[in-house]
């Protein structure tokens, strides 16, 4: 595509200027013929007949006008062609005709003036060919130009990428055998590539050793460093800051983030919308539109000419005597004729929507906003309703430790020995909110070495109990325990651990005082899992556990509000979290335990009042939702499946750039109509004055001077549309001095839940696809998301949401 675009640019420049070098002594030769006084005894010298029928002036216009014809028009016959064969009439096919028409008729009458040996050599329009294509030429050559830029942000994507890759073959202890510099369309999945400080990531993958810093700036839009360590995942294109780092390839060729992002970019690019699907169907009604309007202009005029040749003698004032009246009426009625064929074409009105998407598609890349085409990039201003998917989209979709409350006597059990001896149950559990607490408890104990775990058993929905040992050693040594312990060389002491909900520590015999469980349910109705520590059978500890609410969530509703757009949560989780969450982030209508074929359902209903709907979500199933929406957003860190639904794919996992995104859409359209409406004011008064209805006020343009006038029109819109790169998305702190003193907290009976899709839940017998793959998946004993044989849940009143959800993961609590 690349390389079609530049040899459309060399195209369009040899053909301005051979046009040029030819048009210039034809322009040259005008102005001379038209000075008064001073260049009339050259005209006349001009005007002097070499043989009967033939002057010196019409020698010189032939000669140059047949140059310009053949060789600078040579590319517009070509084009016209090419449209015709399609059976299509587009610009190129009217300007063929302009000037083919008046070359042709030029050649006639002298033809027939040479034959018939007259006295004076006939007037011509010889001079109109070459100031055609030299307007016209240059218009299409800035066009194009001006087109190219616009694909900026495309080229430096491309660049991004790097064109070499070190292979490396790995010995026993990850010591290097042999390295090996390759292409890096070459590097297979599963090779491990070196990386050294300063050089580009050829492919994406995990850090398998060595540690580092990354710029993904030109990719993600992050602008400080990211730390990669083993285990971390590395972004094709982005850049290794410090250290060297052996990378194992999970992506590779074409299907790394930065060719998904060129390929999404390139497609959006060249994709009309249904603005311009319009404006193509407009044109091609308007070339035989304007050929018929031409030939009326010739006619009338020359009926006007016969009937009152007085309108048309005063054109001519000066003419010369020996001119008859029959070929002024000719050349006037011929002129104007031309002139309509010259100024009609409608190449700013051609030009008006696509680079304007184009632009728009670009900037929005810019600024980490992939935009799949023209269609969602004018859609988006329309949306009246954004639906949020909580689960990894409102929320960071991974649980945190919140709070740890300690029960017992700190004195028997301090904080650390607690910490440590729950993240040494937890490390044997797969489940996430085991995961979370693990993690916590080695953030807070400074080590990633803990004790050993025996008798580990996992009771679903209730909890964990096992045996935990070598604690007090790991908090000797800190950071220089050895990851390897043995019985004998740690303490002797082993605790008898239970960790869960309510109802595992009551048929493990354990009272739950009335305060320890207020302060539980004072946590459950924020949306947060509080569960249970009991050590050597007396209840000790609770850990309060919730997937935490972005930081720009609530700044993100509150913008949209603004906009008076209605913004609704739509979430599988049970209706306790998903208010918690909505009286975080200000959203007052929530639908909670959901289907993903409700969330369909949804999209369709809220459509049916004839509102546009755009739907945000990042998993599997969100995806029926996101391609059933007008505009489907899908977050850059979710599922592929929800990636390739979507419409729109936000690289920075910002909700500010749903916002951003609409905002973009709205410059765009704008700038879209102004584009049309220059287009089209242009048009409707360029015809009129060309065909001499303005005559009377003496109002009448030369064909020359309509071709200029069209080129200065196609390039004025051209650079309209490039004013859309001036675009500055708002940044944060904007957003957060527009919302000063408005943003206040929604109290919980504001909120409005709706469980399901209400009765209609109910009426289902038979769930449909969607919903059996979610249940399916949950079931799973591969699922990386939920294995059966670890973990804890929500007590029983919760278990009927387990069998509702596709991924939030507030189900498995």
């Amino acid at each position: 595509h690349d390389l079609d675009h530049k040899k459309e640019i060399q195209q369009w420049r040899k053909s301005f200027l051979c046009s040029l070098v030819f048009g210039i002594p034809v322009l040259i030769l005008m102005i001379y013929m038209l000075i008064p006084d001073g260049g009339h005894h050259g005209s006349m010298v001009l005007e002097q007949n070499l043989i009967p029928g033939l002057s010196i002036l019409n020698l010189l216009f032939f000669v140059l006008c047949t140059f310009v014809q053949f060789l600078g028009g040579w590319y517009f016959y070509l084009q016209a062609y090419k449209s015709l064969k399609h059976k299509t009439a587009n610009m190129d096919v009217l300007i063929v005709l302009a000037t083919t028409i008046a070359y042709v008729y030029s050649c006639v009458i002298l033809m027939v003036a040479i034959i018939e040996k007259a006295e004076k050599s006939p007037v011509t329009f010889f001079d109109t060919p070459p100031m055609l294509f030299v307007f016209i030429a240059l218009g299409r050559w800035l066009e194009h130009i001006a087109k190219s830029k616009t694909s900026e942000a495309l080229a430096k994507l491309i660049s991004l990428q790097a064109t070499e890759a070190t292979v490396v073959t790995l010995g026993p202890d990850h010591s290097i055998i042999r390295e090996e510099q390759v292409a890096v369309e070459l590097v297979q999945r599963g090779d491990i590539v070196k990386v050294v400080p300063g050089g580009k990531f050829p492919v994406d993958g995990k850090v398998i050793e060595g540690s580092s810093m990354a710029d993904e700036s030109l990719i993600t839009g992050e602008a400080m460093p990211v730390t990669k360590k083993p285990g971390s995942t590395v972004i094709a294109g982005s850049i290794n800051a410090h250290g060297s780092v052996l990378v194992n390839a999970t992506h590779v060729g074409n299907d790394t983030t930065l060719a998904q992002i060129v390929k999404l970019v390139e497609e959006a690019q060249m994709s009309k919308a249904p603005i311009q699907q319009l404006a193509d169907r407009f044109s091609g009604y308007f070339v035989p539109f304007i050929i018929i309007i031409s030939t009326v202009t010739l006619l009338v005029w020359i009926t006007i000419g016969f009937i009152k040749f007085d309108i048309i003698q005063k054109y001519f004032p000066n003419q010369n005597k020996d001119v008859t009246k029959a070929e002024l009426i000719l050349r006037f009625a011929f002129q104007t004729s031309i002139t309509v064929l010259s100024i009609a074409c409608p190449c700013s009105l051609g030009l008006a929507t696509p680079t304007a998407v184009m632009v728009g598609t670009g900037v929005a890349a810019q600024n980490g906003i992939l935009i799949k085409g023209g269609k969602p990039l004018e859609m988006a201003h329309k949306i009246k309703t954004v639906m949020f998917d909580k689960t990894g989209t409102i929320t960071c979709g991974v649980p945190k430790v919140m709070r740890v409350l300690l029960l017992g006597d700190t004195a028997v059990l301090s904080l650390k020995k607690v910490l440590a001896v729950v993240g040494t149950a937890e490390a044997s559990s797969e489940h996430p909110l085991g995961v979370a607490v693990t993690k916590y408890c080695k953030e807070e104990l400074g080590t990633q070495s803990l004790g050993y775990c025996t008798n580990f058993q996992a009771v679903p929905g209730c909890g964990i109990s096992c045996k935990v040992g070598g604690v007090e050693a790991c908090l000797r040594c800190g950071h220089s325990q050895s990851k390897t312990h043995t019985k004998e060389n740690l303490s002797s002491h082993v605790y008898s651990v239970l960790i869960g909900n309510r109802e595992w520590m009551r048929r493990n015999g354990l009272h739950i005082a009335n305060d320890v469980n207020d302060a539980m349910t004072d946590h459950e109705t924020k949306g947060q899992t509080a569960v249970l520590v009991a050590i050597d059978g007396a209840l000790c500890g609770m850990i309060a556990i919730a997937d935490t609410v972005k930081q720009e969530a609530a700044l993100a509703v509150h913008t949209l509000k603004n906009m008076g757009i209605d913004v609704v949560l739509i979430t599988g989780d049970n209706r306790k979290t998903a208010k918690a969450i909505a009286t975080q982030v200000g959203i007052k209508k929530v639908f909670a335990e959901v289907l993903p074929s409700h969330k369909v359902a949804k999209v369709q209903e809220l459509q049916n009042e004839r509102r546009k709907v755009a739907m945000v979500g990042d998993g599997v199933n969100d995806s029926p939702a996101l391609a059933r929406a007008d505009i489907g957003i899908a977050i850059g860190t979710g599922t592929d499946v929800a990636i390739e639904a979507a419409d729109v794919v936000l690289i920075r996992n910002n909700l500010l750039d749903v916002v951003a995104s609409i905002h973009l859409s709205k410059r765009t359209v704008r700038r879209i109509r102004i584009n049309l409406i220059l287009a089209l004011i242009y048009n409707l008064l360029g015809i009129p004055i060309a065909a001499g209805v303005f005559m009377p006020v003496g109002l009448v343009l030369q064909p020359w001077m309509g071709s200029a006038a069209m080129a200065a029109s196609s390039v004025s819109v051209v650079l309209s549309s490039l004013q859309l790169k001036c675009y500055k998305k708002p940044d944060t702190e904007s957003y957060e001095a527009q919302a000063q003193g408005r943003m206040k907290p929604l109290t919980p009976s504001q909120i409005s839940v709706h469980i399901g899709m209400d009765d209609r839940r109910r009426d289902s017998s038979r769930p449909a696809p969607w919903d059996q793959i979610s249940q399916v998946s949950l079931s799973s004993l591969t699922s990386d998301k939920l294995p059966r044989h670890n973990g804890f849940f929500e007590e029983e009143g919760d278990k009927w949401s387990l069998l509702m959800n596709g991924r939030d993961e507030e189900q498995y609590i």
